[in-house]
């Protein structure tokens, strides 16, 4: 076949499935949009109030099922909050549960048992403090692992986000987009995990003692040498961040689990998404207000080509001046929930037939 037959070709297969999209993603319908006002309404993320304060304001309105796919396995109910709407909209979805991955950012293994740990006497890492980082931990148990624990082999696809890149050690212990490693590798990669992060002397310099500020500008002197966080080599030790971070202990992590690397770029997890019939996406992991928002796996990347659902619960915001994250968790939801679906826990569920 000529280039000129093959060219004229392809452009009457492009007319015919939609050039934009290829095929159905190029299908447009109608929606309606009308809302109907809920009366009485209970609290919205009322689950886990440990961990997230619940939203009780109003008004609440209804809204006609967006997502509906064909041979639907999942309901998922989600809301949004719109100011021109005056109020909180409640969406109902379903969604093919093999078309679905739930993807949870930065699930850092540290002060978890597995070897990496805050270093002492100042050091600051995940959320920042060894409290913090236990509170977290518990979360993952209480509430990130039943999520996953309930829906693994009805979704297409469970993964996690992580730092760096895919090094020799977590290249043996979770699957990746290139890579499923063995029985015996992953035995192999545990104990070299192990051996790795125990050797690192998780130490740095203490807090200073005397600061030199002038005259004119103390304030601005004192921040600058002693800011509220410093994550790097004067009190972490350097190294630290080139240690390969796991995915933390509360999570059972199965083998058709698959790690995402933020070094490695967005592109490459969409491509890999998408080669796997991916196209909705439950988001949760941590932290609500920086991580899940613009990391590689954060929910700015993943709208552009996705359906996404940010799992209310599941997720924490960093909470630096707070004992409890469940004021600023909320707070970081109700900002996402301007430009983005929310939903929790009990609100996924198996569709019915």
């Amino acid at each position: 076949m000529s280039c000129r037959a093959t060219t004229l070709l392809l452009c009457l297969l492009m007319a015919f499935t939609g050039a934009a999209g290829w095929g159905q993603e190029s299908a447009t319908r109608i929606y309606d949009n009308r809302l109907s006002p809920i009366k009485d309404p209970g609290p919205l993320l009322a689950d886990q109030p440990r961990y997230v304060e619940p939203i009780r304001t109003g008004p609440r309105f209804a809204a006609a099922t967006l997502v509906d796919d064909a041979e639907a396995g999942l309901d998922v109910r989600a809301w949004r909050f719109s100011y021109n709407a005056r109020g909180i909209i409640e969406v109902p979805n379903r969604l093919s549960a093999k078309k679905t991955a739930i993807i949870v950012v930065h699930p850092w293994g540290i002060d978890d048992g597995q070897g990496w740990k805050s270093p002492e006497p100042a050091g600051v890492a995940f959320q920042c403090t060894p409290f913090k980082n236990k509170l977290v931990l518990q979360h993952m148990a209480d509430v990130i692992n039943p999520l996953l624990k309930a829906h693994r082999g009805r979704v297409g696809l469970i993964g996690y986000s992580l730092p760096g890149t895919e090094d020799t050690i977590r290249k043996k212990l979770y699957r990746s987009i290139r890579h499923t490693p063995s029985d015996a590798e992953g035995q192999e990669g545990a104990k070299e995990l192990a051996q790795k992060l125990k050797s690192f002397k998780y130490a740095g310099a203490p807090l200073p003692k005397e600061i030199k500020v002038s005259s004119d500008h103390p304030v601005r002197d004192y921040f600058k040498q002693f800011p509220g966080l410093d994550a790097g080599p004067r009190f972490n030790n350097a190294g630290f961040w080139d240690l390969p971070i796991p995915v933390a202990k509360p999570i059972d992590v199965a083998a058709r689990d698959v790690v995402f690397y933020d070094a490695e770029g967005y592109s490459v997890v969409k491509d890999f998404l998408k080669k796997n019939g991916i196209r909705h996406v439950l988001l949760a992991g941590y932290n609500t207000d920086m991580c899940v928002i613009s990391t590689t796996c954060g929910w700015k990347n993943f709208r552009q080509d996705f359906n996404v659902f940010l799992v209310g619960d599941a997720t924490l915001a960093t909470f630096p001046a707070h004992d409890t994250p469940k004021y600023a968790t909320t707070a970081a939801v109700s900002f996402a929930a301007l430009d983005l679906f929310i939903t929790q826990g009990s609100w996924i569920k198996a569709a019915d037939k």
